[in-house]
């Protein structure tokens, strides 16, 4: 496996280590059926500051099966989820496969990434034809080995979450991926809960996984804050996935863990700023620092000195402000004489000392 200074490449947009974080707006079920909702989320995601827009692609008999036995409804502190079957469920969030590709065509020309999560080897198929130049592999599919075979053949980049998935699991994951053919492959830490709690979301996993995976690693975030992308950023993620919406109040399967376009807004700005302020490690002082470097103490005449006269601490103070020697040179400087006279108030400097 590559290691964590690998690029990944996906369109124009480039990501890494030393890369700007890769913001994704999720557009899931948030359409609620309607193109023209679907193309404002797009248009939405593109004025938020998003890298890239990412659908769903499946059908609900893909995915599923339209059976209402017990095995088949859902169990989910999601209000708008509970009690359905799956099928149903489904139904409502599922994009149309014709949409997809206007979509693409609408996402492209706003300077967006765009690709999807596929579900089955139909939908690569599909995604194949109409090429997407990424995958996304859902949490809940890690361990479907059939499918990350097949995205694998593709070989292009493939962004995973790893939502429940232990150790193990993800590793027979990016086993699987790149024995397939894979190309860079990166990592979403994910609580595969629905909307999730920030109590749960342990952002400490993510440098963990950096350290363990050696790959890319991000985030895919279904709480409703715009704080945690931020601290994720901040912890290492080179990605944040994000569900974007309109309105909550327009409602959908995924209105209760998706961010409206002024929320995204915030966070992809904070993203940014945290990305600004982490910058590269600090060895010497930053320019903005150098109008209040003379702030500092310095070394001063505080009485006239005559010239072969010894510096002593009566006539030689560390004091504000900085424009002479450091008072670090205080030592030096009592070992010295005057190399001319000095008048009271002036600043130290090496043309002033004899000897030291």
């Amino acid at each position: 496996m590559k290691n964590n200074k690998a690029i990944i490449k996906i369109g124009r947009k480039k990501i890494g280590r030393s890369q700007p974080v890769f913001v994704v707006a999720e557009m899931s079920g948030n359409h609620n059926h309607s193109f023209a909702r679907a193309e404002e989320i797009v248009k939405a995601a593109a004025r938020a500051g998003a890298d890239a827009i990412k659908l769903q692609t499946y059908t609900p008999d893909t995915i599923t099966l339209n059976c209402d036995n017990k095995w088949f409804r859902v169990k989910s502190r999601n209000k708008r989820w509970r009690g359905k079957t799956l099928y149903q469920l489904y139904k409502e969030a599922y994009t149309p496969w014709d949409w997809q590709p206007k979509l693409k065509k609408i996402a492209e020309s706003l300077g967006l990434v765009f690709f999807s999560t596929p579900f089955d080897e139909t939908a690569v198929d599909f995604l194949e034809k109409i090429k997407t130049p990424a995958y996304k592999i859902a949490s809940f599919e890690i361990g479907d080995l059939e499918l990350l075979q097949r995205v694998g053949k593709t070989r292009k980049p493939v962004i995973i979450s790893r939502g429940m998935a232990d150790e193990k699991e993800i590793e027979l994951a990016l086993k699987t991926l790149k024995k397939a053919g894979a190309g860079n492959i990166a990592l979403l830490h994910c609580v595969s809960s629905y909307p999730a709690r920030p109590e749960d979301m342990n952002l400490t996993t993510i440098p963990w996984l950096a350290g363990r995976f050696k790959t890319i690693i991000g985030l895919s975030d279904h709480t409703l804050s715009v704080e945690i992308p931020v601290a994720a950023a901040a912890l290492g993620a080179r990605i944040i996935e994000k569900h974007l919406t309109l309105r909550r109040q327009d409602g959908g399967p995924d209105a209760d863990f998706s961010l409206e376009s002024e929320e995204f807004g915030r966070m992809v700005k904070g993203i940014r700023e945290t990305e600004r302020a982490l910058g590269t490690p600090r060895k010497k002082s930053v320019s903005a620092e150098k109008y209040d470097q003379k702030s500092r103490r310095s070394l001063f005449a505080v009485k006239d000195i005559e010239r072969g006269e010894k510096f002593t601490r009566d006539n030689v103070r560390s004091l504000r402000p900085g424009y002479g020697l450091p008072p670090a040179e205080l030592h030096r400087v009592l070992n010295s004489h005057a190399a001319r006279f000095i008048r009271r108030g002036t600043p130290l400097a090496e043309k002033h000392l004899i000897g030291g």
